[in-house]
């Protein structure tokens, strides 16, 4: 085992684009204009194209070509423009990795963040930052693959139970890859919510308040790990995170979303 400042000394920190930088920037920034949003991601060509074509896509539900990023913008929200355009970038920071599903990865990631903007529906909390924040889990384990192939490819092994990852990351580390994806949000300049949210995601009962966007990720990412559209998966869920966090089973139950619904590559 080892610490986490010592983990990061072995890390070669992946770079994020200056489009990435100038995203993060405005999640601080209440006076974030959908506007300065869009001239922001123009920078980018690629991603702009990306973000066109998922705006075209049948996801969006728009029934007329969209033609311009404000156009998307102004048919998904600002917000969640913002966010799918980060999640791009994430995916390009970080190579593919032998032994693992990239595949697999994003999809799960997705789903994660999926789960958690529904979640943190049911209890009138900030869905893109729960998005975002579900995003964003998992970074920490390809982190991981950096500092320790062999540990990597012991979290890695089937099956992949739900909180698995957390188990087998603490015993061989001393602590999960939420604790090193807050390090990682920390040193890209994160809004410190956000950090703090990944940071108690492993258990967020643990955390003195409790932290109600660590309690969605934590339940999000549990949903993630169990690809299922049966509401019964709810009863696996910790009573006491979501006693805590107050949300209804009723309400959950009555509008559980498809797994699928949210497995789009960023």
């Amino acid at each position: 085992m080892t610490s986490l400042a010592i983990f990061f000394d072995n890390v070669k920190l992946p770079t994020i684009s200056e489009v990435g930088h100038a995203l993060i920037a405005t999640l601080d920034n209440d006076e974030a204009s959908a506007k300065s949003v869009a001239a922001i991601i123009a920078r980018d060509p690629a991603l702009t194209a990306k973000l066109m074509r998922l705006a075209n896509s049948a996801r969006f539900g728009s029934s007329r070509g969209v033609s311009s990023l404000d156009d998307a913008i102004a048919l998904a929200g600002m917000a969640h423009i913002r966010t799918l355009a980060l999640a791009a970038c994430f995916a390009e920071a970080f190579p593919q990795l032998p032994g693992l599903d990239s595949d697999e990865f994003w999809k799960s990631s997705m789903a994660c963040a999926g789960y958690a903007k529904w979640l943190a529906s049911g209890i009138g909390a900030d869905g893109g930052e729960a998005w975002l924040a579900g995003m964003m889990l998992r970074l920490g384990e390809l982190l991981i693959y950096q500092v320790s192939p062999v540990a990597f490819a012991q979290i890695e092994q089937q099956p992949h139970l739900p909180g698995g990852r957390w188990e087998r990351e603490q015993r061989l580390l001393g602590f999960s890859e939420g604790h090193i994806t807050a390090e990682l949000g920390r040193r890209w300049n994160f809004p410190d919510k956000i950090v703090q949210a990944l940071e108690s995601s492993s258990d967020p009962m643990a955390a003195h308040p409790f932290c109600r966007l660590a309690g969605i990720i934590h339940l999000a990412s549990l949903l993630a790990d169990t690809p299922s559209d049966d509401p019964a998966i709810l009863d696996t869920l910790p009573a006491d995170v979501m006693d805590t966090l107050r949300l209804r089973k009723e309400w959950l139950s009555k509008r559980f979303p498809s797994h699928d619904s949210f497995s789009a590559a960023p």
